[in-house]
């Protein structure tokens, strides 16, 4: 399978389907596709794992796509400015992320739920309860906004990342919540209340943009019904 990732800071994948193979991709992800390529929502793992999508706030369907007579060709771009990484899924190594990552994958690539082991995390850590897992083999593409920042952490080597900033992290890392010290810090120091704390050993991509911040930046330039 070929593809292609081409654009800057609004970027596209596009993928070349031969007639043995499918992908499937997040509902509403599609920018362009070649007339011999047949689009179909599923939902893939049968209806506990469509509930389980509705429980992440998102559709119960995915699409999949497939070629015929030759090779077809798909182009997927994410919903907010910023960028696209190719993982490699192998067995025995697999990976979280947080649930609007996810772009489009292999047909040979199994997503599922997950949910955090810790209440904190689940109720402070920018992600909630529920998160995505990636198992399997094979590519996938994620989509995250800005520009995305790898790290290979060590053993019980820990960084603290802005909670709305975490993308995925390998599922060897460990992952927390850390309440921010000071009273003063906490609520006039602009970095909210708490912490996302990952210790080693693994790898962790954060983004360099969090959407909530910049749709709070934006909020005081929207259009106000005066009437």
């Amino acid at each position: 399978m070929e593809y292609k990732i081409s654009g800057n800071n609004l970027q596209l994948v596009t993928i070349q389907i031969n007639p043995q193979e499918k992908i499937f991709a997040e509902a509403g992800s599609m920018v362009y596709m070649s007339g011999n390529v047949n689009m179909e929502a599923k939902i893939r793992g049968g209806l506990m794992k469509g509930i389980g999508r509705k429980f992440m706030g998102e559709t119960a369907f995915l699409a999949e796509y497939t070629s015929q007579g030759g090779t077809g060709m798909v182009s997927f771009g994410g919903k907010t400015p910023g960028t696209i990484k190719t993982l490699d899924i192998t067995p025995g190594k697999d990976f979280f992320a947080q649930k609007d990552a996810f772009l489009v994958a292999e047909d040979t690539i199994e997503m599922s739920v997950a949910f955090q082991k810790k209440l904190g995390s689940g109720l402070f850590g920018g992600e909630g309860f529920i998160i995505q897992k990636y198992s399997g083999e094979g590519k996938m593409w994620i989509h995250a906004s800005g520009d995305f920042i790898e790290f290979d952490l060590q053993p019980d080597q820990t960084l603290k990342v802005d909670t709305g900033s975490v993308v995925g992290w390998d599922t060897t890392i460990t992952y927390d919540i850390e309440r921010v010290k000071g009273v003063k810090t906490m609520f006039f120091g602009g970095e909210g209340i708490f912490l996302t704390k990952l210790r080693g050993p693994g790898k962790i991509i954060i983004q360099s943009l969090n959407v909530r911040e910049l749709a709070l930046a934006l909020m005081p330039y929207m259009p106000r019904n005066t009437s």
